[in-house]
């Protein structure tokens, strides 16, 4: 009898470092490739998609093993000490290139430059080099697997901010609007040099913050509130009032609030604007009470994703 293997609703793949290129002194380039890729894909346009990557433990080089693997994987991998099984963090699929088992994944890798934030991702991407494995999860063709967060309203004017963290993601976004799309995009990296070419529609202003030794989202901050004219002062945020997970989206509530469901055409209000806020944690509950409790936004209009939180070691 012959028994045929199960087929993940994800892909689960060991895939080899294909390419490296150092785009700045904050980002690194890493092109990903593996025959399994060929059975990526995500039912319309991909977006912000997220993808996990599990770095090999910095100390035994220790990765986790794909072989065999089944529906039960994650409850195994999640018992295994980090040591053994490495360590998951969340990326964005910058460009995908070729097709069929020539597929590979791009992602902008973050390198962190202060000693605080240096975490598993970053020191892998600081000493990536060709023929490198890596393990990944990602949207298997067929299978319904989240991981895109950017739904605005049609004809929505788009406002996406974002630090270092959401470059990628927010680059990403851009190049696959269509051509009429209008709007401003915020971007914050830590030097002049980080400031990268993109491309996007005519009608969508990027400006670069660079904060150049300042503190973190302060410089995002004031040009988000000047741009839409938010009268008053900073809104102080207190530690304890900083979810280190948070996410609200029109679709996912990390405190629990109840979730509408799609934004529709009836969202397009205060506006019209869709806003997609991501990065530090504190910065984006910030801004996120600008928008909601000076301008009113309804929540079917706005991301606010924590993609990190200072000093708190991400989970996946």
């Amino acid at each position: 009898m012959t028994v045929t293997a199960a087929v993940l609703p994800m892909l689960l793949a060991d895939v080899e470092v294909v390419s490296v290129e150092r785009l700045s002194p904050t980002y690194v380039r890493v092109e990903l490739g593996g025959a399994d890729l060929a059975d990526y894909g995500v039912d319309g346009d991909r977006w912000d998609q997220r993808i996990k990557l599990v770095f090999p433990d910095p100390t035994t080089g220790a990765i986790t093993s794909t072989e065999g693997a089944d529906e039960s994987w994650w409850a195994t991998w999640v018992e295994r000490p980090a040591s053994e099984r490495g360590r998951m963090r969340t990326y964005t699929i910058r460009d995908v290139r070729g097709s069929g088992e020539q597929t590979t994944f791009v992602v902008d890798m973050v390198l962190h430059l202060e000693g605080d934030l240096v975490g598993p991702g970053s020191t892998w991407a600081s000493r990536a080099e060709p023929g490198d494995r890596i393990v990944l999860l990602a949207p298997r063709r067929g299978f319904p697997y989240g991981g895109i967060e950017f739904t605005p309203a049609p004809g929505a004017d788009l406002l996406l901010v974002g630090d270092e963290t959401a470059v990628p993601a927010i680059c990403t976004v851009l190049e696959q609007l269509p051509a009429d799309a209008r709007g401003r995009a915020f971007l914050e990296v830590p030097l002049a040099a980080d400031v990268l070419d993109v491309r996007g529609p005519a009608g969508v202003a990027v400006v670069w913050i660079a904060r150049e030794g300042d503190p973190l989202g302060v410089g995002l901050r004031d040009a988000v509130v000047a741009h839409l004219g938010i009268p008053g002062a900073e809104v102080e945020v207190a530690p304890d009032d900083v979810d280190p997970d948070l996410w609200e989206t029109p679709y996912y509530s990390s405190s629990g609030e109840e979730v509408p469901g799609a934004p529709g055409p009836e969202a397009a209000c205060a506006g019209g604007t869709y806003a997609w806020i991501a990065g530090e944690s504190k910065v984006v509950t910030g801004l996120r009470r600008h928008l909601v409790n000076d301008l009113g936004f309804d929540r079917r209009q706005v991301a606010f994703m924590g993609y990190w939180r200072r000093g708190v070691a991400m989970k996946s």
